[in-house]
C-alpha cells in the first residue's frame, strides 16, 4: 500500500500516541506536533480510515489504529530503539547468576523479559528433536545409584538417577562412560529409542545385564531431551491493561496453559524476529494481542525462542530492541556452556 509522507506521518504519530495513552487520538495534537492544520488532519485522517489503517470507536472520538495499521507501521514506520548501556547490563546480570544452567537461565531470561517489558513472557528451551550428542556422562550418587546425564549439540543436558543391584565404584563407571561414549556420541537424539537400547544391549553381550538400569535411563533421558520445555512469566502484567478485561485475559491464560500449541506458534515460521498482530497468530485466543517473538541459536543452529504477549497497543520497537538483545545473550551463553561440555 503506498502512502503519501504526510500520511504515514500522520499514521505513525497516531500509533505512537495511542501507545503511549490508551486514548483514541484527535486531529489536534497531530496537528500541533506536525506543524500543518487540525483539517488538513481530519481529512488524512479520514481517508486512512477509509484505507482500514485507522478506527474510530465513537462517533465523536478520535482515532486509533487497526491491526492493518499496526501492520504497516511495524514493517515500514517505526524506527530501531537502541538500549542503554544500564539496561543491557541489567539485563545480563539478571542472566548471569544461573549461565551454568540451561533451564534455570531460561527461566531466568524468561522473568527479566516479563520485568522490563510489562507484558506476559514465553520461552522454549533448546529443542533436541535434532540434536547430535556431545557426550554422556555418570555422576555417582550413593553406594548404588548414579545419575546419567546427556549433553547435546543443542545445549540441552538432561539427567536421570538410576538404581542397580550392585555397588557401583568410579571404575565401573568409568566402563559405562567408556562403552556409551564410544558407540552414542555424535548420533542423533532421535536415534535413541527403544529398538535401539534393545540392540545395544544385544551387541553388548554380558555386559548388558550389569548395565540395564544405565541404558533403560539413558531411554528416558534421551525422550526428556526431545521435548521442548516451555518457561513463562508475567502473565499477571496483563492485568493492568485496560484492553484486557477480565474475560479477554483469561482466555489469553487458557491458551497460555496449552504448551504444545504454544511451542508450535513460538516455532513455526522463518525468521529470526516475528512479529504476530490480532488474527495474524490464527489463534482465536489472541485475536485482540500481539506477540513479539524472537528465536536464538546455539553452535549456529536455531535452537528455540523467547516471546512477549500482550495488547497491540505496544511499543513494538522498544520490545523487539530487549527481545533480540535477550535471545541473541541466551544463544551466546548456551553456546560457551556447549563447547564448555
Amino acid at each position: 500500500m503506498e502512502l503519501s509522507l504526510r500520511k504515514e506521518r500522520i499514521l505513525a504519530a497516531v500509533v505512537d500516541a495511542y501507545v503511549r495513552t490508551a486514548e483514541p487520538v484527535g486531529s489536534k495534537g497531530i496537528a500541533a506536533q506536525l506543524g500543518v492544520s487540525s483539517a488538513t488532519v481530519r481529512n488524512e485522517m479520514a481517508e486512512l480510515s477509509l484505507l482500514g489503517l485507522l478506527e474510530q470507536p465513537h462517533t465523536s472520538a478520535g482515532r486509533v489504529p487497526s491491526q492493518r495499521g499496526y501492520r504497516l507501521y511495524v514493517d515500514h514506520l517505526m524506527g530501531p530503539v537502541s538500549m542503554s548501556v544500564g539496561e543491557k547490563r541489567l539485563l545480563d546480570s539478571m542472566l548471569v547468576t544461573n549461565a551454568c544452567d540451561p533451564e534455570k537461565l531460561m527461566a531466568n531470561a524468561t522473568q527479566a523479559l516479563a520485568s522490563i517489558t510489562r507484558f506476559a513472557a514465553v520461552s522454549t528451551s533448546p529443542s533436541g528433536r535434532s540434536a547430535i550428542i556431545r557426550a554422556v556422562q555418570f555422576v555417582q550418587t550413593s553406594r548404588r545409584t548414579a545419575m546419567v546425564l546427556l549433553m547435546t549439540s543443542a545445549g540441552t543436558m538432561k539427567n536421570r538417577v538410576f538404581h542397580c543391584d550392585f555397588d557401583l565404584n568410579p571404575e565401573i563407571l568409568r566402563v559405562f562412560f567408556r562403552i556409551l561414549n564410544e558407540r552414542l556420541v555424535n548420533r542423533p537424539v532421535a536415534d535413541i529409542t527403544p529398538a535401539f537400547i534393545q540392540s545395544l544391549a544385544v551387541s553388548l553381550g554380558e555386559m548388558a545385564m550389569l548395565m540395564s538400569s544405565a541404558l533403560m535411563a539413558l531411554l528416558d533421558v534421551a525422550e526428556d531431551t526431545r521435548e521442548t520445555a516451555v518457561c513463562q512469566s508475567g502473565q499477571m502484567n496483563l492485568l493492568f491493561y485496560p484492553e484486557y478485561e477480565r474475560s479477554t485475559a483469561r482466555r489469553v491464560m487458557d491458551f497460555l496453559e496449552r504448551p504444545a500449541q504454544l511451542t508450535d506458534l513460538l516455532l513455526q515460521g522463518s525468521g529470526m524476529v516475528r512479529v504476530l498482530i490480532g488474527h495474524e497468530s490464527r489463534v482465536p485466543e489472541l485475536a485482540g494481542s500481539s506477540m513479539v517473538v524472537s528465536r536464538y541459536a546455539v553452535g549456529g543452529q536455531n535452537a528455540g525462542a523467547l516471546a512477549v504477549i500482550g495488547p497491540t497497543r505496544m511499543d513494538y520497537a522498544g520490545v523487539i530492541a530487549r527481545l533480540v538483545y535477550l535471545s541473541q545473550s541466551v544463544g551466546k551463553m548456551l553456546t560457551v556452556l556447549m563447547r564448555e561440555e
